[in-house]
């Protein structure tokens, strides 16, 4: 039994964003100010993911914990209504996620994924691994475009 009616049950889901969420705009224009220029949502990457650089082959995802199912096998329980529904919506999500990470790494792609509680509580920290990422990739491709030169 929900604790909302219908009406605010519709409203409240209405109001959840898939994309272009408060922290997904964190990051980007924290990245943006860096002088790091992305792809937001590209729809030609698996996964649709949040932030892409595509010579790097680097995918950012912003995981909402509910959603995306942080800690999900204590976290489950909390849920009181429609708990059937919810379940495995959650879970197909976290399947999902799964999958795209296989293939996408499998691709050749880094995926580094962030829950938003970490990257507001620790912003710095996140910037610092995508950094650490784009640098190392960066001299990868430098590297194979000078063995291309070369020959």
């Amino acid at each position: 039994m929900d604790v909302l009616t219908k009406e605010q049950r519709t409203k409240n889901m209405k109001a959840i964003r898939s994309h272009g969420t408060k922290d997904e705009v964190l990051l980007a224009k924290a990245l943006w100010h860096k002088g790091y220029r992305y792809r937001k949502n590209d729809k030609t990457v698996l996964g649709k993911p949040d932030l892409t650089f595509k010579r790097y082959k680097i995918a950012i995802f912003v995981d909402s914990e509910y959603f995306h199912g942080k800690d999900w096998d204590t976290e489950k329980f909390r849920i009181k209504s429609n708990r059937e529904f919810w379940w495995n919506k959650i879970e197909g999500n976290i399947k999902r996620d799964a999958v795209v990470n296989k293939t996408l790494i499998n691709a050749g792609w880094t995926v580094l994924r962030f829950w938003s509680k970490d990257l507001r509580k620790n912003q710095a920290n996140c910037l610092q691994i995508i950094e650490n990422e784009i640098g190392r990739k960066k001299d990868a491709y430098l590297q194979r475009k000078e063995k291309r030169v070369e020959h």
